[in-house]
């Protein structure tokens, strides 16, 4: 495993932890390849049914490091950076069948703000901040910023925060619904692991199904979409959770889902 990423699995949850903090959990080549390996193992990985992605030290993650880029034998060239590196993240973040929650420990700026806002939950700490900082540089932004955060936030306030890269604080992210809620920094651990556990303990083939569904939504047409979630609909009631589900209601009792 890569020094770079670190992962905990514990209570069917992989607490997967972006680890560069003397950088800002920037990101490098290295880092990215590793983070793309650990989602994949995840994926496969049939003890883990949830994922909590998150920053060691201070700051989520800082985007790009910029050291890598400007370092004539280290840069790998934009084209690189975004096909092999971003992007491959992005869309695995949104096609694991899991659900995954960001744990937004500090600032996430540039990447690291789209790639927490990719996840299918967004929580983070009081003290957090996200920043579209591309535009101070030069830059548009990447790692489908430009598609899920006018989807967020709308598109007025996304196209005014990605042109004057201002910062967002937990608070203003909240109230924009740019991310479901923001917890205290004392509670803040306890709560996104609560979060996750309870996610692992939930009926996650519904889930799974529940998220490809908001993905084909970005596109889908009213038909479609309402044809998908026949579909979707039919398969979620043929799986031994919805039967468990039924029969604990039925029961008064706590049902126990096992993600089949």
């Amino acid at each position: 495993m890569s020094k770079s990423i670190q992962v905990e699995i514990k209570d069917q949850v992989a607490k997967i932890s972006l680890n560069r903090p003397e950088v800002f959990n920037s990101f490098n080549r290295e880092m990215a390849f590793a983070l793309q390996d650990e989602l994949k193992n995840c994926a496969s990985n049939k003890e883990v049914r949830a994922i909590l992605l998150t920053g060691n030290g201070k700051a989520f993650c800082a985007g790009q490091d910029l050291k890598e880029v400007t370092d004539p034998e280290l840069n790998p060239g934009f084209k690189s950076i975004l096909e092999e590196h971003y992007n491959p993240i992005i869309q695995l973040i949104r096609s694991i069948g899991k659900p995954i929650v960001a744990a937004v420990n500090g600032v996430a700026a540039g990447a690291g703000a789209n790639i927490a806002l990719a996840c299918d939950i967004v929580v983070a700490t009081e003290h957090a901040a996200f920043i579209q900082a591309f535009s101070k540089i030069g830059l548009i932004p990447d790692s489908a910023g430009t598609f899920f955060l006018p989807r967020l936030i709308g598109f007025q306030k996304a196209s005014a925060l990605a042109m004057l890269g201002d910062k967002v604080s937990a608070e203003e992210a909240e109230r924009l619904g740019m991310i479901y809620k923001y917890f205290s920094a004392e509670s803040f651990e306890e709560e996104t692991l609560k979060m996750a556990a309870h996610l692992a303990k939930m009926p996650t083939k519904a889930l799974a199904l529940t998220k490809e569904a908001f993905n084909q939504s970005l596109t889908n047409n009213l038909e479609e979409q309402l044809a998908l979630e026949s579909k979707n609909q039919i398969e979620a009631a043929s799986t031994a959770d919805y039967k468990e589900g039924v029969n604990a209601f039925i029961e008064k009792r706590k049902p126990n889902f096992k993600g089949e």
